[in-house]
């Protein structure tokens, strides 16, 4: 009997098709020519495919062959830094052997750049000074090749490291400065073979784990080695940190000064050297490191002091002698394309000035006066009578806007239960009488701060402040207000801002116009008032401070002077926030508003920065008072713009130094004058008498006008009740409060504040500058 589960059995297959199945599948003569053909094109399409890829790529080999050649002369000198990881390495030999090696075969030489003939290259050699910070920071930044020299006979010697604790801490620094293209040179390694093998694998292992995985090691004792090292440094693309390619930067060779004549106490400084990424318009402002931002008089195109490849004739046009160097041409800036060295905004004093309404506004404000509801009003009553009768809604809403305007904003917790407590108004009433004790000022001093030691939990809650005594809590945190959720809680950006604001600059759509500044620099390479990159040129900076420039001239001796490029907008003022990690050298509390100098990419500047977490989906962000060690935080600065992404690194005077420490690194986040900090203090009563879910606090305040200053505002307590305030006792500021939930006797009852914080206007703005 058939059924849902009775057996199928599969159709019999027949060992011979069918006449009729198989002319189901029979193909035409036609299709079968017409299917040949298409194989046939599938085929001639696959091979076209591979030989239109391989004549791609001879066709891109051939172009960067090619690129290679070209730019053998035309290229500016690598700049290579020598640093000794430790005070036992020598780099004053190994500079005389690197020099040795390069100048040999007739190369052109001008310290410290040489043009070596037989490695096709020109070499820049720094050598980074051990022990100041400063100098191998600065040297770090414009370096194309760090070449980490490190002695084999302090790791085999027990007592002295491969890395001193100098070494160590500069190691910290370029890594968060953006390592370029690293070697490790090995010196002082045996001259027997087992032994010399030996040391240079114990070199290497123990060096591992502080540089990057494509860092490579040689041993640089012998002129076999040191030619190795050069070989493959010929064929080597050498890679700069991302945050220095898009901006022009040239390091200066040679430092002078002009005095100006019409500019009492100004002069003309002078700069000479190679520019390095782009090239850089002669309207275009630059910035010179510590001393601050200037715009150029001229831009001089020199001949090449170094070249590589030597002409035996020169075709130059306009050229004359200046300074020893021959100059090819000359770029003066236009007074209407050259940027302003606009630093901060002119406020108006007059912006914030009641104007007369327009008779748009007018008509407007007639209109929503239609649409407001109407009141009802006795029989007979006139529209001018009608203004002067007032609703008991306007009233109560008057009352509350009055609360409102008085500094504070109160927000009042309508989820708690209004609890009846007429059964328990004589027995709280009866044990608030205490409050009405005389106690003098000391005596009440030393009982609130025996009852803070017993309820001591400062490291859990920082934010804790105690009322004054001989001041209205309602006049001492008039600037603080209170909110319902510090996250969600609505904040206006723009409200009661400080007049620094008023000197600082803010864009409507920051990305927007990053993208459009970025753009606007990839293009002017090609334009006539640009020197182009690498060409040797000397820059005129001009109206430059005689102290300034005679400080830029000492410091060129021991570090180099750098100029920068700036983008458009790049001079104003506006607020910055960084994201800021403490150093793991630097053991000093960092307080807030404290004055720091910050290195970001090739500026520096004097900043005095509060700091502040970062609350991910908020738009508001709780201060905190100190940097705290071991994670990260954003500190806001004013400072001039600069567009993202630039490394950050801090110092700090130290005591007892004569030099700033690094105290902080970190990145630079966004330019928004509007994101809004909140600093939060912390209000603590003690409950005196505890019913169920009554009690009554005391110690918050010390006058019963504060209490009812404050009664909006929710309550809540360290061990996780929310409550409100009911009403005032006594006149000590006593206070009856009503909870969510049975409170502990031990338990403490806080009231939180929020007030909106701003960084410090810096004192002055570059760090060789006069103060």
């Amino acid at each position: 009997m058939a059924g849902p589960r009775a057996q199928a059995n599969k159709a019999h297959k027949t060992r011979f098709a069918s006449k009729s199945s198989r002319n189901l599948h029979k193909t035409s003569a036609a299709d079968k020519g017409r299917i040949g053909k298409k194989n046939t094109l599938a085929k001639d399409a696959k091979a076209a495919r591979i030989q239109r890829g391989k004549a791609k790529m001879d066709q891109n080999r051939t172009a960067l062959l090619k690129l290679k050649r070209d730019s053998i002369g035309s290229r500016a000198p690598h700049i290579t830094v020598l640093f000794g990881l430790s005070t036992d390495v020598d780099l004053t030999s190994l500079e005389k052997d690197l020099w040795s090696l390069l100048s040999a075969n007739g190369s052109q030489s001008c310290y410290p750049t040489i043009a070596s003939s037989e490695y096709k290259q020109r070499m820049t050699v720094l050598k980074a000074p051990h022990g100041d910070l400063l100098s191998c920071i600065e040297m770090a930044k414009v370096a194309d090749l760090m070449c980490f020299v490190a002695s084999a006979s302090s790791g085999c010697d027990n007592t002295t490291p491969l890395v001193d604790s100098f070494g160590a801490q500069c190691l910290s620094v370029f890594r968060s400065l953006g390592l370029p293209t690293t070697a490790v040179l090995i010196r002082d390694l045996p001259s027997e073979p087992r032994k010399r093998n030996e040391a240079k694998k114990a070199c290497i292992s123990s060096l591992t784990s502080e540089f990057p995985e494509d860092c490579k090691y040689f041993p640089a004792d012998t002129k076999e080695a040191l030619h190795k090292f050069m070989w493959m440094l010929k064929e080597q693309t050498l890679k700069i940190p991302h945050w220095r390619t898009n901006r022009p930067y040239l390091m200066g060779e040679k430092i002078d000064m002009v005095a100006d004549d019409y500019n009492a106490g100004k002069c003309t400084l002078l700069l000479t050297g190679y520019l390095h990424v782009h090239g850089l318009s002669v309207n275009q402002l630059v910035h010179i490191s510590g001393a601050g931002d200037f715009q150029l008089s001229k831009i001089e195109l020199l001949k090449d002091p170094c070249p590589l490849i030597v002409k035996k004739t020169q075709d130059i046009m306009d050229a004359d002698s200046t300074h020893g160097l021959e100059v090819i041409r000359s770029l003066v800036p236009d007074e209407l394309k050259q940027v302003p060295l606009l630093v901060e905004s002119i406020p108006d004093p007059l912006a914030g000035e009641q104007t007369w309404p327009t008779e748009a506004e007018m008509a407007d404000a007639d209109q929503k006066q239609k649409k407001m509801k109407k009141k009802i009003l006795p029989q007979g009553t006139s529209e001018y009578q009608a203004a002067w009768i007032v609703d008991e809604s306007d009233v109560e809403d008057s009352e509350d806007d009055n609360e409102m305007n008085e500094g504070m904003l109160l927000d009042e917790d309508e989820s708690l239960d209004n609890q009846d407590l007429e059964d328990d108004e004589g027995t709280v009433a009866d044990s608030m009488m205490m409050d009405d004790e005389i106690l003098t000022r000391e005596q009440l001093q030393e009982e609130i701060q025996r009852i803070k030691e017993a309820h001591a939990e400062d490291e859990e809650f920082p934010d804790e402040v105690d009322t004054p005594l001989d001041v209205l809590a309602s006049k001492r945190f008039a600037k603080y207000r209170a909110l319902k959720s510090a996250r969600s809680s609505k904040w206006d950006p723009k409200e009661s801002l400080p007049q620094e604001y008023a000197r600082i600059f803010a864009f409507k759509n920051f990305h927007r116009t990053q993208k459009h500044v970025f753009a606007k620099a990839q293009k002017q390479d090609n334009e006539d008032d640009v020197a182009a990159v690498n060409s040797y040129v000397r820059l005129h900076v001009k109206d430059v401070p005689v102290s300034l420039a005679t400080k830029l001239c000492l410091n060129a001796k021991r570090m180099p002077v750098i100029a920068c490029g700036l983008l458009l907008h790049e001079s104003k003022m506006s607020v910055l926030h960084f994201t800021i990690k403490k150093h793991d050298s630097y053991s000093d509390p960092i307080k807030a508003k404290e004055q720091m100098v910050f290195h970001v990419g090739f500026r520096q500047f004097l900043a005095r920065p509060i700091f502040s977490s970062d609350n991910i989906g908020s738009d508001k962000h709780k201060m905190e008072r100190f940097l705290h060690p071991g994670r990260f935080s954003v500190a806001s600065v004013y400072a001039p713009l600069s567009f993202p992404s630039l490394p950050l690194i801090a110092f700090k005077d130290a005591e007892g130094s004569t030099s700033p420490v690094v105290a902080a690194v970190g990145s630079l986040k966004s330019i928004d004058p509007d994101r809004i900090v909140l600093k939060r203090i912390i209000l603590t009563g003690y409950p005196q008498r505890v019913s169920k879910l009554k009690c009554s606090v005391r110690y918050m305040f010390h006058n019963p006008e504060d209490v009812r200053y404050f009664k909006k505002v929710e309550l809540w307590t360290k061990r996780g009740r929310r409550g409100r305030i009911k009403e005032a006792v006594g006149t000590h500021g006593t206070m009856k409060c009503i909870l969510n939930g049975v409170l502990q006797q031990s338990d403490t009852v806080c009231m939180s504040l929020y007030k909106r914080a701003y960084p410090k206007w810096p004192e002055r703005l570059f760090p060789l500058q006069d103060a």
